[in-house]
């Protein structure tokens, strides 16, 4: 698959997600053979406002490609002159958020509020596309509501605009994460334009993914929530998608090398007290499914430093039984 100049190694590509796509986590999920990454979603007017911690967010020297860095905004001067600091990095695609829900960036016409003004949307997209050399990428959803489900319109003007992808999540912001993606408006997307599809939403296991590029004859598939604890879902869908063979879920001293080597990387990039802190939601998704785990979650919560929550963490998966 092809992205403007950019080749992709294979059909498993990891979505932007907010406080989750950090530098740590994007190295974890190329080392399980995903073949794009995305930063988390960066607010342009705070690039160009020189907010520190939105500049933390871009990427570094030597992680890996390609990268894709997703920015967000409404104005398309604005997210332009973006564009322009982002393409001094080592990064490969600019991707435009059109899809985010949550209400803090909906309130200000950004994210999901660029699908009730797709005319906005079009000259946000060729703005950026006349300002950088890099391919120009949009993250849509279905729809804003289910009486607004624009998502065929809207792609083929970003199309027109020079968008050279449209990833689509299955799903309006009315439903923000929740009821079930719609799969059939990724094939009608998948219809409607002449450029790459990414295929997102409700893919759970390997299997899924197969099944979403059979149904909607999307180009790729793109990883959320569903590797959150379980990186594994990106290299087991690699191979599935191969080979048709499906390989097992991780054994328990696996899932407990792997939470380990990603708070030490945390740390390593963080600090011990921020790179704990940050740790403790992905601790309690490693946990999240195995049995008696509620009290360990709670624990791995509190934790204080990196010691602590490696014992803490040690200790459960010593205990679990078959492994």
């Amino acid at each position: 698959m092809r992205i403007g100049n950019v080749t992709l190694a294979n059909k498993v590509i990891l979505a932007p997600m907010a406080g989750i796509t950090d530098l740590t986590y994007r190295l974890l999920a190329r080392e399980q053979g995903c073949a794009l990454v995305y930063t988390e979603m960066i607010s342009a007017k705070g690039l160009l406002y020189n907010n520190k911690s939105t500049w933390e967010m871009l990427p570094r020297e030597g992680e890996g490609r390609p990268l894709a860095v997703q920015l967000f905004g409404s104005e398309p001067e604005v997210m332009a002159a973006a564009a322009k600091i982002v393409a001094t990095f080592p990064v490969d695609i600019i991707d435009i958020n059109m899809g985010c829900p949550v209400a803090k960036v909906v309130k200000n016409g950004e994210g999901a509020a660029l699908m009730k003004d797709p005319d906005r949307a079009a000259r946000i997209v060729a703005a950026v596309a006349g300002a950088v050399s890099l391919p120009v990428t949009v993250k849509i959803r279905k729809g804003w509501d289910k009486e607004t489900s624009n998502a065929v319109a809207f792609a083929r003007q970003m199309e027109e605009a020079g968008a050279r992808a449209i990833a689509v999540h299955g799903r309006t912001r009315s439903q923000m994460y929740g009821g079930k993606a719609d799969w059939h408006v990724i094939r009608e997307v998948k219809e409607a334009v002449s450029i790459p599809v990414i295929g997102n939403g409700d893919i759970w296991e390997p299997t899924d993914a197969a099944r979403m590029l059979a149904e909607t004859g999307c180009d790729a598939v793109m990883l959320a929530r569903g590797t959150l604890g379980n990186p594994w879902l990106i290299s087991r869908t690699v191979a599935y998608l191969a080979s048709g063979r499906l390989l097992p879920p991780p054994a328990a001293s696996e899932r407990l090398a792997m939470a380990l080597r990603h708070l030490d990387l945390l740390m390593a990039h963080k600090g011990e007290e921020r790179g704990v802190r940050e740790m403790r939601k992905f601790a309690a998704w490693y946990l999240k499914g195995l049995p008696n785990s509620a009290a360990t979650r709670d624990r791995v919560t509190r934790a204080r430093d990196g010691e602590e929550m490696r014992k803490i963490l040690a200790a459960f998966f010593a205990n679990i039984s078959g492994d």
